[in-house]
């Protein structure tokens, strides 16, 4: 089992906004919007994605399926993935698994509060890498969670 971490995110919305956004996963259908908007491409731009990535996960949005508790994307050379909520703590920690995927993954988002009107939030997935994954795509898992942990910082969360 490979652990990566992302580092903590502020953001400026409560906690209760915060994890009602990510304890429903039907709420995360509102990203295929944000894809198409000039300021979020923007962001994207600045972080060294190319315009490839951006059309193949616009693409992989348009396709997928939201429900409460499950989100399932079909992605080229994976195939069809789901991931599904498995634990909710209310307010501060929301727990998923993938199905389907050629590696099991565990992930975490953490939310945890800074003020009344602020929240801070970290990103945590467990991998099951023997070593000679952990050395293929270690660094890519981990460049993938920050860059996971950058986008929900990006989210509205009114």
């Amino acid at each position: 089992m490979a652990t990566y971490k992302s580092s903590v995110k502020h953001l400026q919305y409560p906690q209760s906004n915060v994890y009602a956004k990510f304890a429903d996963l039907s709420n995360l259908e509102a990203i295929r919007e944000r894809v198409n908007d000039p300021a979020v491409q923007n962001v994207i731009s600045s972080q060294n994605v190319s315009q490839d990535q951006v059309e193949q996960l616009r693409q992989i949005l348009n396709d997928a399926q939201f429900t409460p508790d499950s989100l399932s994307v079909n992605i080229p050379a994976l195939g069809n993935i789901s991931i599904n909520i498995v634990d909710r703590e209310p307010e501060k920690c929301v727990k998923y698994t993938t199905s389907n995927s050629p590696v099991g993954v565990t992930l975490w988002i953490q939310v945890l509060p800074t003020s009344d009107t602020t929240s801070k939030i970290l990103v945590t997935l467990d991998a099951e890498l023997n070593i000679f994954l952990r050395g293929i795509i270690g660094n890519k898992l981990k460049d993938g969670v920050e860059k996971f942990a950058d986008f929900l910082a990006m989210i509205p969360y009114n």
